[in-house]
């Protein structure tokens, strides 16, 4: 079980901001787990602490050439290098304070955060580490030929094509696996770069006021001017290592293959935002346990502890409590079924009857925290993927007391049958089969 990370101690660093021109300071310190990546402006009054995701990204419109996030009026700008130091080398909570605008540029490149990093030293933290596994292909382009796609897989894969025609660039592609050591071995160390006749340009717009030979990459019709490659392929490592960048801010760690032709922030923001969009559309189409609470070892499973494994809450929370558990096989709880039920106010309230389908709604929610419970099913989300053979054989009235048994009759990697029995007073009042489907 991959287990989340933070950094031991805190370090800090100073350098120029390479669109602002501006010194500023960075420090990085440890995080709790399940905190993430924040950064906070030591500069304002009070300090603000914004979070490093795609819901606080800055319109592209406001920040050209770069990626930065906003709250209240308070930006940090050109996070990409940092960020994409931070997701190669797999932290997951981390505090970034700086006191100003723009995070420094150091060479044009990642390494010097990786060393920083490397420096401050990275201590693994008990909770399960926060991924999400692409479901299905999403792709984004525009009329420039600039095209990237998200396909589902079991890591972490980038293709990267860049196509500088008549340039000395020209084109360059590279595809590799994406994890710390690919990351320090081959990215790391790729440095921005523009043309030379963009420059000026770039300058005009007030952009790059801190660039200069020795942090970017400047190229001209023969070569790379008053600098030399690190590789022969540098400037499509670069772009990995900006698009890595702008992946983290998806808030936690992406299984997908991403295939870019010439895609710059614009368009990977893009595409992270409609992964972002997809992964809260599955997670709210499931059960996912809203803690690393362990029940093992209790007699009796409480409505509180119950809401520390399904995020059920009143009036849709149909279970009181959980009397029996048999780890991975079979779970048995109670609704104690009072006239004070909203559902009796509009379902036959001349003569009131729980509806049966709550009742096979408590069926499944018990069978969700029998899944759910389990340790190796910690932080996976539960599907309710289908009903079978459902019957009703006696009417639920006032007072009743039910008792709810969901068994395992089927398991597999990735999906469970379960058989769910609901009782009053010794006899059965519906029964079902139910099935879930367990994904990470």
């Amino acid at each position: 079980m991959a287990v989340q990370k933070t950094i031991k101690r805190p370090v800090s660093i100073e350098g120029v901001g390479l669109h602002s021109g501006k010194k500023v300071k960075l420090t990085l310190k440890p995080a709790p787990e399940n905190s993430g990546i924040h950064f906070v402006r030591i500069d304002t009054n009070p300090a603000l602490k914004i979070p490093a995701r795609i819901d606080y990204v800055l319109d592209y419109q406001k920040a050209p050439r770069r990626t930065a996030i906003a709250k209240d009026g308070i930006e940090v700008h050109t996070i990409e290098h940092l960020m994409s130091a931070v997701y190669g080398l797999g932290i997951d909570n981390l505090l970034v304070e700086v006191n100003g605008i723009e995070v420094p540029g150091l060479d044009g490149s990642t390494q010097g955060f990786v060393e920083l990093i490397k420096k401050a030293g990275i201590e693994e933290q008990d909770a399960k580490r926060v991924e999400f596994a692409l479901r299905e292909p999403i792709y984004v382009d525009n009329p420039n030929g600039i095209s990237i796609i998200a396909l589902p897989y079991s890591g972490l894969k980038v293709s990267y094509t860049l196509y500088y025609p008549n340039t000395y660039i020209g084109t360059q592609y590279l595809s590799l696996e994406v994890n710390p050591e690919t990351f320090v071995n081959e990215i790391a160390s790729g440095r921005t770069f523009c043309l030379e006749c963009e420059a000026e340009e770039l300058r005009r717009m007030g952009l790059g006021k801190g660039a200069d030979y020795s942090n970017t990459l400047v190229i001209g019709e023969s070569g790379v001017k008053g600098n030399t490659l690190r590789f022969e392929n540098e400037f499509v490592r670069h772009k990995i290592l900006d698009l890595i960048g702008d992946l983290s801010l998806l808030g936690c760690f992406l299984k997908a293959h991403i295939i870019a032709v010439r895609s710059g922030h614009y368009i990977n923001i893009q595409l992270v935002d409609r992964i972002y969009r997809q992964k809260t559309r599955t997670e709210q189409a499931g059960l996912k346990a809203v803690s690393d609470f362990d029940p093992r070892g209790k007699d009796v499973l409480e409505v509180v502890d119950i809401m520390k494994i399904l995020p059920h809450r009143y009036p849709f929370l149909l279970v009181d409590k959980i009397v029996y558990m048999e780890e991975g096989k079979k779970a048995i709880g109670i609704k104690s079924v009072t006239m004070n039920e909203y559902f009796f106010m509009g379902h036959f309230p001349g003569r009131p009857v729980m509806p049966g389908v709550l009742i096979i709604e408590a069926m499944a929610q018990v069978g969700g925290v029998l899944m759910l419970s389990n340790p190796i099913h910690k932080g996976k989300i539960a599907y309710f993927m289908g009903i079978d053979n459902v019957r009703f054989r006696k009417p639920v009235l006032p007072g009743d007391r039910l008792e709810i048994e969901a068994e395992v009759t089927r398991v597999r990697s990735r999906t469970g049958q379960l058989q769910g029995t609901a009782k009053v007073d010794g006899k059965v009042v519906a029964e079902a089969e139910l099935m879930f489907a367990i994904v990470d």
